[in-house]
């Protein structure tokens, strides 16, 4: 990655800058350092800033002094957790980086349920502490990212269906405001800002601890692969639409479009791959619901079978890799009818090669009978959510691939229901961050958080997200 030199340090943020690196545990890298470049890079190797400084907290006991810097220097802060964020707000140029990702700690309490993740942890961690006790927590459907953001986003994994999104299992939350207040937050604890962090991003403060309610599953759960060839991608689309529309909450799927990674079997094609996993105790039930799927679409190649919790949720890892240049696009529909389907097929068709992925999540179930103004997760009448991910290492091909990016986001969010993803969303440059804000969460949600955020955060020391203005 190559270096921009960033601006100095106006001269009366120096002393303070200078004071923190004696206040902290963990290390401070500014870009003399050897390995400032790897320090400050994210998931997205599309984001490229060139902080001050980056401080690699060995504890929580170092976020204070790094709020107290930023607000004297009145420098921009990033918080990072996993860095995972599709939008790369974990970093910044010309700021401070509160990098947490060593801070990885799970706790699990098999009598309660109740787990407990420090902010750096991924979701990795969480599966590997939960898993010997036949636990989960909702939270997504790869293993990198981190617990931190998919938390405060939202939370679409392959328990969504079964216990809602990640955010819905979060029962109390410790949180260190601007002001330098650690308050503990629930639904007796300052309800109003435990209502914000369930779905308004790192907005309000930095959460130094998350406590979830799992829920058990089985040790090994049933997944299938189903896969078609470009010619019955119609066919397979409208049969999945009518197989989903009454389905149990142990079932779970993901339609996904993309050419299959290297070595698999697969070809160089992109081919249409409908995974489902049954997460009920009763695997034949589970394998007859998935057959029907078969016989309405016949797949040209299916693997169906027991497997791991742990190996279901990893097998999804390569799709993207860390350090790709990428762009997300997301929308959440209602229906899936003809309109929406055509839709769907032009995008699949035209997706520009390997690294492109096009997924489709099927929701409902426990997600959908949680109340709309229950967290501040912007759509929850939608049926499916569909997901337009980017990745390439070539910069010559940024171009064309963000202007493709742009036109087919535009062309789903012209079906979509009301509200978007903000966990799936690359921040557009092109427009006022506000505006933006406000079409992700709809006004009434937006004004919402607006109230919390100046309660909370009124001087908006955390903006670097998808920010919404005090």
């Amino acid at each position: 990655m190559a270096r921009r030199a960033p601006h100095g340090p106006i001269p009366e943020s120096r002393a303070a800058l200078d004071r923190l690196a004696s206040q902290v545990a963990g290390r401070v890298l500014t870009p003399g350092d050897g390995d400032f470049d790897e320090a400050r890079a994210v998931w997205n190797g599309l984001i490229d800033c060139v902080p001050h400084l980056v401080v690699r907290a060995a504890s929580a006991d170092d976020i204070p002094p790094v709020l107290e810097a930023a607000r004297e220097t009145q420098l921009p802060l990033a918080v990072r957790g996993g860095g995972h964020s599709v939008a790369g707000l974990g970093t910044i140029d010309d700021g401070i980086v509160l990098d947490l990702g060593a801070l990885r700690e799970v706790h699990v309490d098999p009598e309660t349920h109740l787990v407990t993740a420090a902010p750096g942890a991924r979701v990795g961690d969480v599966d590997a502490a939960t898993a010997p006790h036949g636990l989960a927590v909702p939270l997504g459907t790869v293993p990198s990212p981190g617990v931190a953001g998919m938390t405060l986003g939202g939370g679409v994994g392959w328990l969504v269906r079964a216990a809602g999104l990640s955010l819905d299992r979060l029962v109390a939350a410790e949180v260190l405001t601007a002001d330098g207040r650690q308050l503990a937050a629930s639904a007796d604890s300052n309800p109003d800002l435990f209502w914000g962090l369930r779905g308004g991003g790192g907005n309000f403060g930095i959460v130094t601890s998350f406590t979830f309610q799992a829920v058990p599953v089985p040790d090994t759960v049933l997944g299938a692969s189903l896969h078609y060839e470009r010619p019955l991608w119609r066919r397979a689309l409208g049969a999945f639409e009518r197989w989903s529309r009454d389905l149990p909450d142990e079932l779970a799927a993901v339609v996904t479009v993309a050419v299959p990674p290297v070595g698999g079997g697969l070809g160089e094609e992109p081919t249409l791959t409908i995974q489902c996993v049954w997460l009920g105790e009763d695997p034949d039930r589970g394998e007859a619901i998935i057959q029907r799927l078969s016989r309405a679409a016949p797949p040209d190649q299916a693997l169906v079978g027991p497997v791991s919790w742990e190996s279901w949720q990893g097998a999804r890892s390569e799709m993207l890799p860390d350090g790709s240049r990428g762009v997300w696009r997301n929308a959440s529909f209602a229906r899936l009818d003809e309109e929406v389907l055509d839709a769907l097929t032009e995008v699949a068709g035209a997706l520009p090669g390997r690294g492109a992925v096009l997924d489709l999540h099927l929701l409902g179930g426990a997600f959908a009978r949680v109340p709309e103004e229950a967290t501040a997760f912007p759509h929850r009448g939608g049926r499916l959510m569909v997901s337009l991910q980017l990745a390439w290492s070539d910069p010559g091909d940024d171009e064309r691939l963000l202007a493709f990016g742009r036109q087919a986001g535009e062309a789903l969010s012209r079906l979509r229901a009301h509200g978007e993803y903000v966990n799936f969303r690359s921040i557009e440059r092109t427009r006022p961050l506000p505006e933006t804000t406000r079409e992700a969460y709809g006004e009434e949600t937006y004004q919402r958080l607006q109230r919390i955020k100046r309660r909370y955060d009124p001087e908006n020391l955390f903006r670097r997200n998808l920010n919404v203005a005090p």
